[in-house]
């Protein structure tokens, strides 16, 4: 029997404090729009709020937009323990910070408006449409949207999908209106209340509950590993996952929209370490809802809220909950916003006065999209798809690292001038998507026997993840890329040490 909705155990001092918080987002928003006009909008204004963020407004911005998974990341916690901060934080760390001092020096100098439009640096328009596509389908935000229907349902029991309905609509209430400065508005409110929520429930468990000493009695061994039961090769696919923030196009668009590139560098590291307390304090509070939670009937993904709510006293509660909420609507309306401004500017280039109304257009398109795809992957979904958040995290991730992120770093590194060239781009990206679907849709019973066909060495594959196949076909593709520019630079230097023998030797 599943618990009662959480809405049971509230007063109404959470009521007030948790729809004052949204009201309030809804007044910072509204406000921020009425103090520009529209004849002033151009589509600097409109996607990158004029290159004029702050550090203050850059670091509330990307953190904001960065946690929308809370519910993924608690999952994981209460299912496996540490294994969330080491998969989900010290990974996603050193992306970080490869990203503030590798990339961004790189990015340096050029008027970029989105990751697109690096593309098309290194290889041209075809490849720019290309990336714009794989970006658009890494950012329609499938998970957060299936998170926000968690949330409603746990809350009210709305039903996970009509969660998701009205959780989206509550989106394209305050986003729809006012481009990137609407998003960056509503960041500096949810940033404030979604640390401060988590942070609340990190030490109120600490008060009532204990330290470390507790979670040991309470939780198995597997917990306090980093492995937390899984291989290291199940591991490691996570840190190549994390690799995916190097071709994000949510981190570009926020180092395209700061002051000067040293204020993108700073805001990573500030916050890096803001990220670094959030992921403390959600792994722990998840861990503290396994240890006192385990018998009871509540989905894994649903744990966190439930042990929130009855840990807190009132009033509190419904600033928790609002806090849970706001990290959730902050990555939506961001990942909605990156979606629909990449169809209008890259994929269609409409990069004039009608912008807006191409951008409000696919927002509304690409929320419904995010909405349907919330319903194949939940377990209200006839097609017995996998049902939890972490399981379609992994599945978006693993497309995204496993097509662009090798064929992006080998064009940072410059192997364009070694090769690797534009057709190669498009083919390996392009057949990473193709092995990474058959790879997925194969079972591991049909690929044995064509493996072991081959070579009885080879068997073992079956079992490989598909992002690892993924980054293998883009791997290959970039090694022979190298070696015909290689075997024809050897023959240019072969024609030329003849020619010039022959100058010589007539001497």
């Amino acid at each position: 029997m599943p618990p009662p909705p959480i809405a049971h155990s509230l007063g109404w001092p959470d009521y007030v404090i948790f729809f004052v918080i949204l009201l309030f987002t809804y007044a910072v928003v509204i406000y921020g729009r009425s103090r520009q006009t529209p004849t002033e909008r151009t589509i600097i204004d409109i996607l990158l709020d004029g290159r004029r963020l702050t550090l203050p407004f850059f670091v509330a911005t990307l953190v904001a937009t960065w946690y929308g998974g809370i519910l993924g990341v608690t999952e994981i916690s209460y299912n496996h323990g540490i294994f969330n901060f080491v998969t989900q934080g010290v990974f996603w760390y050193a992306s970080y910070l490869i990203f503030a001092f590798w990339i961004i020096p790189k990015l340096k100098g050029h008027s970029y408006v989105t990751l697109p439009e690096v593309v098309k640096k290194y290889f041209g328009t075809k490849a720019e449409k290309i990336a714009a596509i794989f970006n658009i389908f890494n950012v329609i935000p499938t998970t957060y949207a299936l998170s926000i229907g968690l949330f409603l349902d746990a809350l009210f029991q709305t039903g996970v999908i009509n969660g998701t309905i009205i959780g989206v609509v509550i989106i394209i209430g305050y986003s729809f209106i006012g481009g990137f400065r609407s998003i960056v508005l509503s960041d500096i409110v949810q940033f404030s209340v979604m640390v401060t929520a988590v942070m609340c429930v990190w030490i109120f468990s600490i008060i009532t509950y204990g330290g470390l000493n507790f979670l040991q009695e309470n939780l198995p061994e597997s917990h306090f590993t980093i492995t937390g039961g899984h291989s290291i090769s199940a591991l490691l696919v996570w840190g190549f996952i994390a690799l995916s923030t190097l071709v994000d196009p949510n981190f570009y668009h926020r180092a395209f929209a700061a002051k000067e590139p040293k204020v993108a560098q700073k805001g990573i590291l500030v916050s890096t370490l803001i990220w670094m307390v959030f992921d403390l304090a959600t792994t722990a509070g998840a861990m503290y809802a396994a240890a006192t939670l385990a018998n009871a009937n509540i989905h894994s993904s649903q744990a966190y809220l439930y042990y929130g709510v009855e840990l807190l006293p009132v009033g509190v509660k419904g600033f928790f909950l609002a806090g849970i909420f706001a990290t959730i609507l902050s990555t939506i309306d961001s990942y909605l916003f990156m979606a629909s401004s990449t169809m209008s500017y890259d994929v269609i280039g409409n990069k004039k006065h009608r912008f807006l109304n191409s951008y409000r257009i696919h927002f509304i398109l690409f929320a419904l999209l995010a909405i349907v795809l919330a319903w194949l992957f939940s377990e209200e979904s006839p097609f017995q798809s996998p049902g939890t958040i972490k399981n379609v995290w992994k599945t978006f991730g693993s497309y995204s690292a496993g097509c662009l992120l090798l064929p992006m770093l080998a064009a940072y590194a410059g192997f364009t001038k070694r090769g690797f060239t534009a057709g190669y781009f498009i083919t390996s990206t392009t057949l990473s998507a193709v092995v990474i679907s058959l790879w997925r849709l194969t079972s591991k019973e049909l690929k044995e026997p064509y493996l072991e066909r081959i070579s009885s060495d080879l068997k073992p594959l079956a079992s490989l993840d598909d992002l690892y196949m993924g980054l293998l076909t883009s791997l290959i593709v970039i090694a022979i890329s190298w070696l015909h520019w290689r075997e024809a630079k050897t023959k240019t230097l072969g024609k030329l040490y003849r020619f010039l023998k022959l100058i010589f030797s007539r001497q």
